[in-house]
């Protein structure tokens, strides 16, 4: 099987369960801001947040080294053991580590919710865990099907715990915390991961090898919390946590789309991580990332424009004020897509020191924009100061690889085109016309099919000469 099918192959099997998952959570968004007020739904975007920031910490990114490990030992049973034995045997000290320390912190600190911190941080770091494992071993339906039960578990008890027995913001933070605890325990039966653990195959140099991969991407995870997540804080504090509810709200739309990204983000990583010693790498990469921006790049411009009829359907009237700020998070979401597709090639690379470097330098570059606009223009100082940063980070490292490695090959005509489809779509988001409305749309339509027909052709041949097969 070529690369190119390969990577279309586990997308397909990892966007059925993702995307499954991700419908049913959008669908729920009128639950969500009907049943919970902005201050509730405001807690529990900031707890969630700061489980984000505690993530990367306790476990010192080591997840994600165990990921690229697996990769290179996936025929070796041996290897298997001592890697999958160390990480996990690691990752339980690290936990303890943590839940001694919140012993100690938290009588200082009259939160009630304070004990919801704790456990989702414990059932989030090893159901990342598991997944990552799932991906290194390359049992990507596994992973899809996890992904899965964690949404569909998730939802099943947030409306238990809200409408039935409601209990408002914990509720819905004690369903997240039960969808995650279940999607670890399936993992590890269904992985049999018991059968790799053994203190017997734990290796010093093993997990030496994995910090030293991971240890730069601590600050890496911090920069991308204070992209994702530190706004909520600056929002909460200065402007209130009724404010922060309505960002909150706003960004779900911007979230599903970065989510479509990431689904196809594992796959990508795994193909240029596969193919970083081939002699044609610079070609496949350049030929993939402009096919792959022409489609992310028309499916924001599609979310803009449908944006004005699908967020007052979406979204509870008591959230009105975020709809200004949605076309504006859509853009900094789509350069948020662009690092992505960059930062694949130092993953392959190992190069751990270069995504941090940049990537704190961007999050500080975030909080002082932030900072500085907020008292003048109040929540679009959030969104704003995200897109500024993902434009300078993007910049940067194309630049870079460009030095570093090889030259990345940019559609000149394309991005020319975007730009103004771009400016015309927005212009006419906040005009909020029905009728201009409607014509964006067509707009958007056309520009899709304009930029990916070649594409939607191949893949069209594709899907024919399999049922040709199967009959």
């Amino acid at each position: 099987m070529n690369r190119e099918k390969k990577l279309l192959k586990n997308t397909m099997i990892i966007t059925i369960g993702k995307i499954c998952t991700q419908l049913i959570t959008f669908l729920l968004l009128p639950l969500y801001t009907g049943v919970l007020t902005t201050a509730e739904y405001g807690i529990v975007d900031l707890l969630n947040t700061l489980v984000s920031l505690c993530l990367p910490i306790v476990t010192l990114q080591i997840e994600q080294a165990v990921f690229r490990e697996l990769l290179e030992v996936r025929n070796n049973e041996k290897e298997k053991k001592k890697i999958i034995s160390s990480t996990i045997v690691t990752v339980i000290l690290q936990s303890i580590f943590f839940l001694i320390l919140f012993i100690i912190i938290a009588p200082f600190f009259k939160n009630e919710y304070k004990y919801f911190l704790a456990t989702n941080v414990i059932v989030y770091i090893f159901s990342s865990l598991f997944l990552q494992i799932s991906r290194g071993l390359g049992e990507n339906k596994k992973y899809a099907f996890a992904s899965f039960v964690s949404a569909l578990f998730t939802i099943i008890f947030n409306i238990l715990f809200i409408l039935a027995i409601n209990l408002g913001a914990k509720g819905m933070l004690l369903g997240t915390m039960i969808g995650q605890g279940i999607t670890a325990i399936y993992l590890f039966f269904s992985l049999k991961l018991y059968r790799y653990v053994s203190l017997n195959y734990i290796n010093k140099e093993i997990v030496k090898r994995l910090l030293k991969y991971s240890a730069p991407l601590i600050p890496n995870a911090i920069s991308w919390w204070v992209f994702n997540a530190s706004d909520r804080l600056i929002v909460t504090t200065l402007l209130g946590v009724e404010k922060n509810g309505i960002l909150a709200a706003s960004l779900k739309f911007s979230t599903v789309y970065i989510t479509l990204y990431n689904v196809f983000n594992i796959s990508w990583t795994e193909s240029i991580s596969v193919a970083i010693k081939d002699n044609d790498l610079n070609v496949y990469f350049n030929k993939m990332f402009n096919i792959i921006m022409r489609f992310f790049i028309a499916l924001a411009v599609g979310i803009i424009s449908i944006m004005p009829i699908l967020y007052p359907i979406m979204i509870n009237s008591r959230f009105n004020s975020g709809y200004g700020l949605v076309p504006i998070s859509i853009l900094g979401s789509l350069f948020n897509v662009v690092v992505g597709l960059i930062s694949v090639i130092y993953v392959g690379k190992k190069n751990t020191k270069a995504i941090a470097n940049t990537s704190v330098v961007s999050a500080i570059i975030n909080i002082i924009v932030h900072l500085v606009l907020i008292k003048f223009i109040g929540l679009y100082a959030a969104i704003i100061s995200t897109l500024t940063a993902f434009v300078i980070m993007s910049v940067y490292r194309i630049i870079d690889i460009n030095k570093t490695y090889f030259k990345i090959e940019l559609d000149k005509k394309m991005l020319c085109k975007t730009v103004f489809v771009v400016m015309v779509v927005v212009v006419l988001y906040y005009i909020n016309n029905i009728f201009l409305n409607l014509m964006s749309i067509l707009i958007a339509i056309l520009f899709a099919w304009n930029l990916n027909k070649n594409s939607i052709k191949i893949i069209i041949n594709m899907l024919k000469n399999k049922v040709k097969k199967v009959r």
